[in-house]
C-alpha cells in the first residue's frame, strides 16, 4: 500500500508538514570541485533542506547519433551537440563522497539524481537516503525497478507525463514491495513559459494518486514556487547557481544566492499564512470585532416608556451594542430606562 507520508533523512514529507526545499545544484558546478562546494554553502546560507546534484555519464545517457534532434541551437553557448554538452557536464564521481560529507557537515540532506545503473549502485554505497528521478526517466520502467529495490523514498518528477504514465510507473514501485513515493509535477522547458505551468495538475494528482505531491520548477524567479505551496506542494526543487552568467545551460534559469534566500523565506511565511481551514476571527482581530463594527445607538435622548422610532436611533461604530441586524426589531419597543445619546442599544435598555 502506497502511503501518504514518507520520511527522508530527518524530514517527514507529508499534507500536515513543512515543504521539503531541495536546492538543484545540477551540472551548475561546471565541473569545478571548489564551485561545487560554493553552491553547497549558498544552499545552506538560504535554509533550505537539501541539495541535489546529477550523477550521470554521457556514454550512458545518450547515443552518439548523427540524427538531426541532437544538433543544438544557438541556445547552447558551450557545444553543438547533445552528447558533447553531456560530456562538458559530467559531474566526477570520485568527488560525490566528499560532497556528501561536506554537505551534511553543513546540516544539509545531499542527493543526487542518478541516471544509469552504476550511478545508482554508487549512491547507494554513500548511504543515499532518497533517489530522485527525473522526469526524463519517469518511462523507464526496468529503471524504476532497479532503484525501487533499494527500498528507498523515490522522488519522481513528472514532466511531460501524462496520469497513465504515471500510474504505471507507481505500479513497478509498488511491484518491488516499495511504498515510500512522492510526485513532482514540473514542466520541461528552460526557462518554463508561465502559461504552461498549470499548477492545477497539483490537485489532479494528489487526487488520483494519494501521495505526497511537490513541485519541480524551472521557471524564472520565485512567484510560481510560492504559488505552488500555496496550492499544496509538499516538495519544491529549484535550480540555482552562483552567477547567472556563468557558461553552461542551467545557469541562465536558476536562482542566484540572494533569490534562493528569499524563496526559502517566501515558502516558510506562504506557510505559516495557509494556517487552518476554519473561517473566523483571530485573537488578534478580537479589537477590531469591536472597535470598527458597527451597532445600534441611540441618537437622541430616549426617555423611558419611549416608544423607538428609526429617528432615534443609527448604526454605528463600535460594536458594543446590539448587532444592525436587530435594527428593525429594535424599531417599535419601548424603553425600559433612560438611554442617554451615543449610548448603545442593548437588549437590556429595551
Amino acid at each position: 500500500m502506497i502511503v501518504s507520508e514518507i520520511v527522508i533523512g530527518k524530514k517527514v514529507i507529508g499534507a500536515e508538514q513543512p515543504t521539503l526545499i531541495i536546492a538543484e545544484a545540477g551540472s551548475n558546478h561546471d565541473r569545478d570541485l571548489k564551485q561545487a562546494k560554493e553552491l553547497i554553502d549558498v544552499a545552506a546560507e538560504a535554509g533550505t533542506d537539501a541539495v541535489k546534484f546529477q550523477t550521470f555519464t554521457a556514454e550512458r545517457i545518450a547515443a552518439r547519433t548523427d540524427h538531426q534532434i541532437m544538433r543544438l541551437g544557438a541556445e547552447y553557448e558551450t557545444a553543438d551537440h547533445l552528447y558533447q554538452l553531456y560530456q562538458d557536464l559530467e559531474l566526477p564521481r570520485a568527488w560525490q563522497q566528499e560532497l556528501s560529507a561536506y554537505a551534511g557537515g553543513k546540516g544539509l540532506i545531499f542527493l543526487s539524481t542518478p541516471f544509469d545503473y552504476p550511478a545508482v549502485d554508487q549512491l547507494e554505497e554513500l548511504g543515499m537516503p532518497a533517489y530522485k528521478i527525473a522526469s526524463f526517466e519517469c518511462i523507464d520502467l526496468p529503471f524504476l525497478r532497479y532503484i525501487a529495490r533499494k527500498n528507498k523514498p523515490m522522488i519522481i518528477s513528472t514532466g511531460m507525463a501524462n496520469l497513465g504514465e504515471i500510474e504505471e510507473a507507481l505500479q513497478v514501485i509498488k511491484d518491488e514491495g516499495n511504498n515510500k513515493v512522492a510526485l513532482l509535477h514540473c514542466g520541461i522547458s528552460y526557462p518554463m513559459p508561465i502559461a504552461e505551468v498549470n499548477l492545477a495538475a497539483i490537485d489532479t494528482m494528489q487526487q488520483a494518486f494519494q501521495l505526497p505531491v511537490g513541485y519541480s520548477d524551472h521557471t524564472l524567479g520565485i512567484a510560481v514556487p510560492l504559488a505552488a505551496v500555496a496550492r499544496g506542494a509538499r516538495i519544491i526543487e529549484k535550480h540555482f547557481t552562483l552567477d547567472r552568467n556563468l557558461p553552461g545551460p542551467d545557469h541562465k534559469f536558476a536562482l542566484e544566492p540572494p533569490e534562493l534566500k528569499a524563496m526559502v523565506q517566501g515558502i516558510r511565511e506562504v506557510e505559516v499564512a495557509i494556517g487552518s481551514p476554519i473561517k473566523e476571527r483571530t485573537a488578534t482581530e478580537e479589537i477590531h470585532y469591536q472597535r470598527g463594527r458597527r451597532s445600534i445607538f441611540a441618537v437622541k435622548d430616549i426617555p423611558a416608556g419611549t416608544v423607538i422610532t428609526e429617528e432615534m436611533i443609527r448604526v454605528l461604530r463600535p460594536g458594543i451594542g446590539l448587532k444592525p441586524k436587530y435594527y428593525q426589531l429594535v424599531i417599535g419597543r419601548m424603553a425600559r430606562a433612560d438611554i442617554k445619546t451615543n449610548q448603545p442599544i442593548t437588549w437590556e435598555k429595551i
